[in-house]
């Protein structure tokens, strides 16, 4: 097997992660890692690339496979690169055959012989990792997957540093791909991803001549990319292989839980009949007190292997309400321009306003200034002209997209903590989060991504605003989670400027209008034209 992991045991602070964990993976297989927030899926990728160490068990790779990494959370060193230079660096070529030529000089200037044939081997090695990553026709299949990923040629010369979130996610996609590793580690890779691009990589994952291990809310993308689910069991800390798509786990485990339902049921029912044997003749003689006394060997036997239900998985409990009512007009957007330092203008003349209580969507392609347009409304940046008028009763709370407000190296509780508050009440609502006990002096550098969302989620309802700036709030969310805030916002008592890729959480909050940017277009909301607008995203 290319990889196993054999007794596998991990804990943080007390805390299991792993107990014993076994799985094993086939060559080319396509594998969903699925589970809870908090269950020990990334944690697992960071094993397997021996950034985490094990407290016991082992991770074992056959030969030296090279590995793939996309992370969550995109993090680009070097950020002045242009993406050209950066997508063109995932192949050493360059280096490579700079080595080549150093070992070549080498060589001919050598006389001994041990040393020759030591250099020839590198020699050997070398030429090996250049027709590896196919340097003769290595541009080409740059261009190929450039146009296939729908980069937009005025995006190759940009920096690093000025991308926006959707644009890193995708960029940093394309550069691992192109990087041609024979193992790919996936979290959350359709995050941020335009319809177009989605589609071309599911069709580059499913044939793909390699293992992929993908994390994944998206259950349309597990379906279509994968043929193996491993799920992560956050109660019993094991990790269980099932055959199929994440549609055919799901009516498997579905069919698990209903027989083992069953079992449970007719051993209560075996029980309850021995108990009463037992009540009704251990105060007998004879023969009738023997049999009893059996009967109670029996029913000890039973207890002991008796299968026991699983404790119910505690849901988020989420209810947003605002402090106050809302101005008739909470905001006004007059006639705004806006651009970053070295870049063209996002905005010119923009303007509109939106009514109290209104679901107001922003739509567009990646980088056309979504999320800024949420900063600068909350007051992190300043538009270069215009202005932005708010009602006299308009109290604003704000979701970040990439959860820059929570501070890495506080507690849990400590980036909750809000004058009014004891203690006491943020840990009853931090309970409502799935944070427990002692869970909120963890420091949130030590999180997921998923449990700093819920804190993000947390802080924003302890805000009680009754206008609410929602970035991408589904990213990191397990389904289950997402169909609760979803519920919530749509009965929320207040108003709501969204921006979000996940068009099912969309319908969910019932949007009234729509500013299609970069053209400040506004229109009522229709579930077609924000099919066509995610379509039509195809050159960020």
């Amino acid at each position: 097997m290319p990889m196993r992991g054999v007794n596998l045991c991990l804990a943080f602070n007390m805390e299991t992660i792993y107990d014993h964990a076994n799985f094993q993976f086939g060559e080319n297989e396509k594998i969903g890692v699925v589970g809870v927030n908090g269950a020990g899926k990334t944690t697992l990728f960071k094993v397997i690339l021996k950034e985490q160490e094990l407290d016991s068990g082992n991770i074992i790779i056959s030969k030296k496979k090279r590995i793939g990494y996309l992370p969550q959370e995109i993090v680009m060193e070097n950020k002045e690169l242009t993406v050209f230079d950066y997508l063109m660096s995932a192949r050493p070529i360059e280096e490579l055959n700079s080595k080549l030529e150093n070992l070549y000089i080498k060589v001919a200037s050598i006389i001994d012989e041990k040393e020759q044939k030591r250099l020839l081997r590198q020699i050997g090695n070398t030429q090996e990792l250049l027709e590896y990553y196919d340097c003769y026709n290595c541009e080409n299949i740059l261009f190929e997957l450039i146009s296939n990923m729908n980069i937009d040629s005025e995006l190759l010369d940009m920096k690093l540093v000025d991308l926006s979130g959707g644009q890193k996610s995708k960029i940093a996609f394309a550069h691992l791909l192109y990087s041609k590793p024979e193992i790919l580690l996936l979290d959350e890779p359709t995050n941020h991803l335009d319809t177009d691009t989605r589609s071309f990589v599911i069709n580059y994952l499913k044939n793909y001549h390699g293992m992929v291990l993908t994390i994944s809310h998206d259950i349309n993308f597990l379906d279509e990319v994968t043929n193996k689910i491993m799920y992560i069991d956050k109660m019993t800390h094991q990790m269980i292989t099932y055959e199929g798509n994440y549609t055919t786990f799901m009516k498997k485990l579905e069919k698990e839980k209903e027989h083992k339902e069953r079992l449970i049921e007719k051993q209560e029912k075996e029980e309850a009949q021995l108990r009463e044997f037992i009540l009704q003749y251990s105060n007998s003689s004879g023969k009738r007190k023997r049999i009893a006394q059996s009967r109670e060997k029996l029913l000890v036997k039973k207890q002991k292997e008796k299968v026991t239900r699983d404790e119910v998985r505690k849901k988020v409990r989420f209810n947003i309400k605002p402090l106050r009512e809302g101005s008739k007009i909470p905001v006004k957007v007059n006639n705004i321009s806006f651009h970053y330092p070295d870049s063209k203008k996002l905005y010119d003349n923009l303007s509109f306003l939106i009514n109290n209580k209104e679901r107001f969507l922003i739509v567009g392609e990646n980088g056309v200034g979504k999320s800024t347009l949420l900063k600068l409304l909350v007051g992190q940046l300043l538009p270069d002209e215009g202005n932005i008028w708010f009602g006299s009763k308009t109290d604003i709370a704000y979701y970040a997209q990439e959860q820059e407000l929570l501070d890495l190296n506080k507690s849990v509780l400590e980036n909750v903590d809000r004058s009014g508050y004891s203690e006491k009440e943020l840990r009853t609502l931090l309970g409502s989060f799935l944070f427990f006990g002692d869970e909120v002096f963890k420091k949130v550098n030590v999180l997921s991504p998923g449990e700093r969302a819920r804190i993000a989620l947390c802080k924003v309802m302890l805000q009680k605003g009754n206008l609410l700036l929602l970035d991408e709030p589904t990213n990191h969310l397990d389904p289950e989670t997402q169909k609760i805030i979803g519920e919530n916002f749509r009965s929320y008592d207040g108003s709501i400027i969204l921006v979000s890729h996940n068009p099912s959480f969309v319908e969910s909050i019932g949007i009234d209008r729509m500013l299609i940017l970069p053209s400040g277009k506004i229109t009522n909301y229709s579930k077609e034209t924000l099919e066509y607008y995610y379509h039509l995203n195809k050159k960020d």
